[in-house]
């Protein structure tokens, strides 16, 4: 562990990069504030008190390493029904009992709360709310405002706010228009321009600046009024004292309404879903690649909005976007959020008159680009790619969303999906057999304890992933993980998307996350996050490859090798070994041949036993075809059990020149005196200072395998390399 003067001497080392990084995330979380407060019918400066209370209290108290915190996109649609449905003062009181509900969270340990939602479902949710964003303020984008009962008569009104638009003839108008559209062109084209001193500004600050630089040329060079129409500019704004010295009215009078409490678990439910999966995502960018400890932000977060509630601000949630901003600008620990709090407190101080410069229209083009952002065509694209299944519950979560509100339509997402995986299997029975039954196990298999090997058996969905990821989470990043799905008949979208991001992760700091038992499983896409299913016929393997098999069928180029992945049922060469003497072959596949065939490397699936005792495995071995006749022979490394056999009289065979060969390897054979022979000096150096494998000779070829389990693609990798110096040092025998 780091020591803590180093701790400190560090901080202050890159103190000048996170200052820098806070600067420039608070360019993009002013305008964001403003126009997010006042698309949900807040007052104009909630926005940035939220920002700034939730730098300050989430930077100090936090969990998470380089997260920027503010109000969020998702909130709009709720906080603007809180907002209408309850006023503004009891409003307040359902943001402050949200962050109360927050801090429960934290405290019952929650933050995996994301993950018992099904990623599909979230993306139709996230949709929704990109849908109710753009609908809302695209019509004042082109300066006009409509009132609708819901979100579709919103989208439908499109066309005929842009057809009176191009009508118009009150010149106010034409300025907000004008203003809102060039806005969108910045947002949408500013990324496009590659230039080194444009970029250290980001669009949304360029629009602030073009905004009050066209108010002041108006008033200062042709000393006219601001041509934009008065109703379509930010209303006054408070100044900082007045801000810290007039709190606003907060009202518990609702508090026993339904109403007030479906606003505050909506509330509550979006920001804790954003702000986790922006959590989730934004460890991912970490160029440490630190992991966040989300139960500790969700408190911090809490308490954050409780404090925002009663200064007259939002809910704060942990934001994507400006985080993204904060690690691409050197970002490197959570002062960077404080000091973006820091420079909006600046900006308020020194320069709240200028913010009433601002056209309306030009802050909600920055909010039509971001709602278009969450329900990109290109979502809709990647999501039927993953499965056609995928797509039902995305558009199912998004329209009964848009229809009926957040909670319902996370709601129905959820319903969806399980509806879905009980048909995919019609086995109901599976789910409601296993739902509670432990489903993972995890041991260490290495002496040196960092191999550690995971199987999850029966079923594995968001609905009890959380289980995995307990094990999981519990794993250093550093350390060889491997998880086995041999024994699991179904894995969701969720499962996979997830287990994607833990490979991405364990990689990048070094580890090994490897994922096999898979290709026994069906898949209905070729995409990598697809559901898998077990089926006993599966379709040929050559037309939807898994992940591992892709891997090996890198590894059989790298080799020179032939690579089958189709079950194959020719496996007479394997009854010769002793092995299989008492176990019944199913079929072998995954096959990595030379041309020669006389190297082979396979999956193969196997059973032992009868009736209620008959045990399924599937393992990974090596096959090579020798040149010579060798003696029959057993090789494998001395257990406990084999002393144990040694004093029942079952001895191996042992060698008095060799006594650590003999005592950390078990051989066994018939024939000793040519065993003895077959094993010279350079033989038992080789066996001494290599891996443990069990190695079996039937007389003609040998069989080499180190687990009763699939392997790893690292361990096939070592597996080749180990039968292949193995060979060189038999025929040099």
């Amino acid at each position: 562990m780091t020591p803590p003067k180093k701790n400190i001497s560090f901080f202050f080392k890159q103190l000048p990069k996170n200052i820098f990084s806070g600067f420039v995330v608070s360019l993009i979380a002013l305008p964001l504030g403003l126009g997010l407060a006042m698309a949900s019918d807040a007052p104009a400066i909630a926005g940035v008190i939220t920002a700034i209370v939730g730098g300050v209290i989430v930077s100090i108290l936090g969990g998470s390493h380089v997260t920027i915190t503010g109000p969020g996109n998702g909130l709009v649609g709720v906080t603007l029904v809180a907002i209408t449905t309850l006023g503004i003062e009891s409003a307040y009181a359902a943001i402050i009992c949200s962050g109360i509900l927050l801090m429960v969270l934290g405290f019952l340990r929650m933050g995996n709360l994301a993950d018992f939602f099904p990623s599909s479902a979230i993306q139709g949710m996230l949709a929704a709310i990109g849908l109710i964003i753009l609908g809302k303020q695209f019509h004042i984008m082109f300066g006009h405002r409509i009132s609708r009962e819901n979100t579709i008569d919103y989208l439908i009104e499109i066309p005929y706010t842009v057809n009176d638009a191009l009508h118009y003839e009150n010149t106010g108008l034409i300025y907000a228009a004008a203003a809102g559209v060039l806005s969108l062109l910045i947002m949408v084209f500013y990324s496009k321009i590659r230039h080194k001193y444009l970029q250290l500004i980001p669009a949304p600050m360029w629009i602030v600046l073009l905004s009050i630089g066209f108010s002041y040329y108006f008033e200062l060079i042709l000393h006219q009024d601001n041509p934009i129409a008065k109703d379509y500019m930010i209303p006054a704004i408070p100044s900082f004292s007045e801000i810290t010295t007039k709190l606003p009215e907060v009202s518990f009078s609702n508090v026993g309404s339904l109403p007030f409490w479906g606003s505050v678990i909506s509330l509550t439910l979006i920001s804790s879903i954003e702000s986790l999966l922006s959590i989730k995502a934004v460890d991912k960018l970490d160029p440490e690649k630190r992991r966040s400890n989300v139960n500790r932000d969700l408190k911090a977060l809490g308490l954050g909005t409780v404090g925002s509630g009663f200064l007259g601000g939002l809910n704060v949630v942990t934001v994507i976007a400006r985080s993204s901003v904060n690690v691409n600008n050197g970002g490197t620990n959570r002062s960077s959020n404080f000091f973006h709090a820091f420079f909006l407190v600046v900006f308020i101080v020194l320069f709240s008159t200028q913010l009433t410069r601002i056209p309306l229209p030009a802050l909600m083009a920055i909010l039509v680009y971001t709602g278009y952002k969450l329900a990109s065509p290109d979502l809709i694209k990647k999501i039927f790619s993953v499965g056609k299944e995928q797509l039902i519950i995305f558009f199912i979560t998004l329209l009964t969303t848009l229809k009926f509100g957040l909670i319902i339509g996370i709601s129905a997402g959820v319903l969806v999906t399980i509806i879905i995986h009980f048909i995919i299997n019609k086995n109901i029975a599976l789910f409601l057999r296993h739902w509670i039954k432990p489903n993972v196990l995890m041991f260490r298999e290495d002496d040196n304890k960092s191999n550690y090997y995971v199987s999850v058996k029966h079923f594995c969905t968001f609905a009890n992933f959380y289980r995995l990821k307990q094990k999981l989470d519990a794993i250093p990043e550093e350390n060889d993980v491997i998880v086995d799905f041999s024994l699991c008949e179904f894995v969701d979208h969720t499962v996979m998307e997830n287990l994607n991001n833990y490979q991405n992760t364990f990689t990048k700091k070094g580890g090994h996350f490897d994922i096999i038992g898979l290709d026994m499983h069906d898949a209905d896409s070729k995409h990598p996050f697809a559901l898998r299913k077990i089926v006993p016929v599966p379709k040929l393997f050559g037309y939807n490859l898994t992940k591992r098999q892709e891997n090996l069928e890198t590894i059989a180029n790298d080799y020179e090798l032939v690579y089958n992945a189709e079950k194959n049922k020719e496996t007479l060469f394997l009854n010769e070994f002793l092995y299989f003497k008492t176990k019944q072959i199913n079929h072998i596949y995954n096959e990595l041949t030379d041309d020669t065939n006389h190297f082979n490397l396979f999956d193969i699936e196997f059973s032992e036993g009868e009736f209620i005792a008959k045990e399924v495995i599937r393992a990974s071995m090596l096959h090579i075809k020798l040149n010579a006749f060798i003696p029959v022979f057993s090789l494998d490394r001395e257990s406990l059990i084999d002393k144990v056999y040694a004093i029942a009289g079952f001895s191996d065979i042992n060698f008095d020149k060799h006594q650590d060969f003999s005592k950390r390897f078990h051989l066994v054979g018939e024939n000793i005196d040519d065993i003895k022979t077959f094993f010279n000096d350079e033989l038992i150096h080789f066996f001494e200072s290599n891996p443990y494998y069990h190695i079996e000779s039937n007389g003609n070829s040998l069989l080499i395998f180190s687990r009763q389990r699939l392997a790893s693609t690292k361990e096939i990798k070592a597996l080749l390399d180990f039968g292949k110096r193995l060979k060189s040092v038999i025929s040099n025998t």
